[in-house]
């Protein structure tokens, strides 16, 4: 089959073997409850209500997969979708590569996904792997910045005061979410390319940026937020509460 009537298959990775340690002690942040369900399930139900995603790969803790393989299976998932749980690596960036080795034969687009942004809408899911279909090697969602942001050079000991060395043009910048959505060959190439050392990347647009190819943004969400605070699953328990609400789950 030509790759003209190759039909594209979509999956996605959630790399979520970290220990999620800014949210103080006790279980990793991907399986903290959020409204009595893990926030890994729920990250794993707004991709999976993409209909365009086929597989969704989870990259447990390399000493959890069974544990995670158990919690997908005692929730609800949607049935047209598959699930695979894959043991991950020391740094976010070694744990997705080795959940892209884990994709089989005919996935086309991959979307990278946090599992600590849980309540991202399914139009940003679709509108990225819509962008990576039409042609875009790599897509990020993204929201324009609202704070002013300076750049400075870190103190040596935290606290102590840093000195502001230039202000960056607030209309340029973009804060960048999750699911990230590449073409398959080039995230493969990226990763085969960049070198798994130190804490690796923490974005992988960042890594194909490296190799030269173009990253493109399409609109964020402010849904799409990252639960990495307490603050945080404060405001995640309110977007429910609100969900609850409006559309009655």
């Amino acid at each position: 089959m030509s790759d003209e009537a190759r039909p594209s298959r979509t999956a996605v990775v959630i790399p979520a073997a970290g220990r999620g340690v800014r949210l103080g002690p006790g279980a990793p942040k991907a399986l903290r409850a959020l409204n009595g369900t893990p926030m890994l399930i729920h990250a794993v139900r707004a991709m999976a209500a993409s209909r365009a995603v086929s597989l969704v790969v989870v990259v447990a803790p390399s000493d959890g997969a069974a544990e995670v393989k158990n919690l997908l299976d005692a929730h609800a998932l949607p049935e047209r979708t598959d699930y695979l749980v894959v043991p991950g690596g020391d740094t976010r960036q070694e744990s997705v590569h080795l959940g892209l080795q884990a994709l089989p034969e005919g996935i086309t687009t991959v979307l990278v996904h946090d599992a600590a942004r849980p309540l991202v809408p399914v139009d940003t899911v679709d509108a990225v792997i819509e962008a990576v279909l039409g042609g875009a090697v790599a897509v990020v969602p993204a929201l324009p910045v609202a704070d002013t942001v300076k750049e400075v050079e870190p103190a040596e000991k935290p606290g102590d005061p840093e000195q502001v060395v230039a202000t960056p043009v607030r209309a340029r910048l973009r804060a960048v979410q999750t699911p990230q959505g590449f073409d398959r060959d080039t995230l493969v190439d990226a990763h085969a390319t960049i070198a798994l050392s130190g804490e690796g990347a923490t974005d992988d647009a960042g890594m194909v940026e490296r190799l030269g190819a173009p990253v493109v943004v399409v609109p964020g969400h402010e849904e799409a937020f990252k639960v990495t605070r307490p603050l945080d699953l404060v405001l995640a328990e309110a977007v429910l509460a609100r969900r609850r609400a409006n559309d009655g789950f």
